[in-house]
């Protein structure tokens, strides 16, 4: 409700102030209060007004098709390279320069052509209840372990998270183990798929399931902050972060392109800059317990609690590209 609200109360001086000095015009579909700070900041450095839309990513991206030549959207922020992948492919990002972005944002967080760039990251970590797991899964490949069959939650194949990582075990290890992996966890599955990532690991608290898949964001949260049916027994809870003797962990982004039609388009890539800066940076981590796409940038002290690891290094444009596959091997699988 309140992004519709949000949208319906700019959308007329959006469409009169599409071209201006000091102004930018953002459709986000990154949902979390916390991000009020890295706007504030932004204005408050360069004298740029940020206007905003709010929304699911699917509805602003259809949004901006239908506007076409005419929208008045100069940056599109978006969670998941899948919903990045699926901008660019309905062509309402340009590709940019900037030496800013190409020296900060590591080559493999951002898009072969510089349609989009990834601003913040979370780790796809393996989490287990303490009490009943003494050899947890070590690598995404081991949740299909018939040793773990029906301890396993984790959220439904329609999630973008999910499509995401099973694109990434495509590109790294081939359609065949990707679809034996989607087989073997759907028969290792304590429940069928439901909710978010946060109830994954609500599960583990209840005894529902011993295994569960959720973004690093998440728990890093819940050690930060109450949040119901898990901090209070978050000691009870595990984690790995998985394949730190191959590939890495993988890696889900939250990243942003310019419009295809931006009417402010140097204000834009002002703003994608200003998200690469030190100060936007810490507070990607500090705000809202992501790990920055910047390398050597400090971390949150509830972040930092998970410890050091490997991230997956692959190229997450190659990923992209895979996730039409993924969702096949999903739906050939039988995962709900």
């Amino acid at each position: 409700m309140k992004a519709t609200i949000l949208a319906t109360a700019i959308t007329t001086s959006l469409a009169t102030t599409a071209v201006a000095d000091g102004v930018v015009n953002l459709y986000s579909s990154r949902h979390y209060d916390t991000d009020e700070r890295l706007y504030s900041d932004f204005e408050e450095a360069t004298g740029i007004t940020i206007n905003r839309i709010e929304g699911n990513a699917d509805e602003l991206i259809a949004r901006m098709e239908a506007e076409g030549a005419n929208s008045p959207a100069d940056v599109l922020i978006t969670v998941d390279t899948s919903r990045l992948a699926r901008a660019k492919n309905a062509g309402i990002l340009q590709s940019i320069d900037s030496d800013v972005l190409e020296d900060k944002i590591p080559s493999n967080l951002q898009d072969t052509d510089n349609q989009w760039f990834g601003f913040s990251q979370r780790a796809r970590i393996i989490f287990y209840a303490k009490d009943s797991v003494d050899t947890p899964p070590a690598t995404y490949l081991d949740l299909a372990d018939p040793a773990y069959k029906g301890k396993v939650c984790i959220r439904s194949s329609t999630n973008t998270y999910n499509q995401t990582l099973l694109a990434s075990i495509v590109t790294n290890h081939g359609e065949d183990a990707a679809a034996d992996w989607a087989e073997g966890v759907v028969a290792n599955m304590a429940r069928a798929p439901q909710g978010g990532d946060t109830d994954q690991l609500r599960g583990l608290v209840s005894g529902e399931c011993e295994i569960a898949v959720s973004n690093s964001y998440y728990f890093a949260r819940a050690l930060r902050t109450d949040v119901k049916g898990v901090s209070a027994d978050i000691d009870k809870i595990g984690w790995v972060f998985p394949a730190q003797d191959a590939e890495g962990a993988h890696m889900n982004l939250s990243g942003a392109g310019v419009a295809a039609h931006a009417p402010n388009r140097d204000n834009a890539i002002a703003f994608l800059e200003y998200l690469a800066s030190e100060q936007a940076q810490k507070y990607f981590s500090s705000g809202n317990d992501e790990f920055p796409a910047v390398a050597d940038v400090e971390l949150a002290d509830n972040v930092a609690k998970l410890g050091q690891f490997k991230a997956d290094g692959v190229d997450l444009a190659t990923v992209a590209e895979n996730i039409p596959t993924a969702q096949k091997i999903f739906n050939a699988a039988g995962w709900e």
